[in-house]
């Protein structure tokens, strides 16, 4: 039994020698469209894409990149990444996501203003937070009703609250 066990192991492992297995395609970086750069849905692990570029493009759509923004989307990511665990091309990810959520309930909000405001309630603990979970309770509370800034306010102080004994 165990010279047939050891058989079909060496059997197997030479079946899959030779060619190999096919590499994984590459993730698209962008999609051209008449000559403009169509950011993929989603930042992938191997795109060298600058994530704060990536989500100016996103909000930019046919347009132009408006350098406000992309400085704006800097700074944030920036001050994001000392709050939350993600690191800046998943944040982008996350936002994207979130951005995605919302316009689902109709409301709109820059991504900017997102990070921004999510990096503050991430501030509000002493505690490194999850961004994508922030992202969820975030679009959660808003699906129930509540408005931009009602919203903001519940969440501060349930992670403020992390901290109290």
């Amino acid at each position: 039994m165990r010279r047939q066990h050891a058989f079909l192991v060496l059997v197997l492992a030479i079946s899959g020698c030779g060619e190999g297995a096919p590499e994984p395609e590459p993730e698209p970086v962008a999609a051209r469209d008449g000559g403009m750069a169509i950011p993929a849905e989603w930042l992938g692990p191997t795109d060298p894409t600058e994530p704060a570029l990536w989500l100016a493009r996103r909000a930019a759509g046919d347009g132009p990149v408006d350098p406000g923004m992309l400085a704006g989307l800097r700074t944030a990511l920036a001050a994001a990444r000392a709050r939350f665990v993600e690191d800046p091309r998943m944040i982008a990810n996350r936002t994207a996501q979130l951005d995605a959520m919302l316009a689902e309930i109709n409301a709109t909000e820059d991504p900017v203003s997102l990070i921004g405001a999510l990096t503050g309630i991430a501030s509000a603990s002493e505690r490194r937070q999850l961004y994508g979970e922030l992202c969820q309770h975030y679009a959660t509370v808003r699906r129930a009703g509540l408005g931009r800034d009602a919203a903001l306010a519940r969440l501060r102080e349930r992670y403020a609250a992390q901290d109290r004994p």
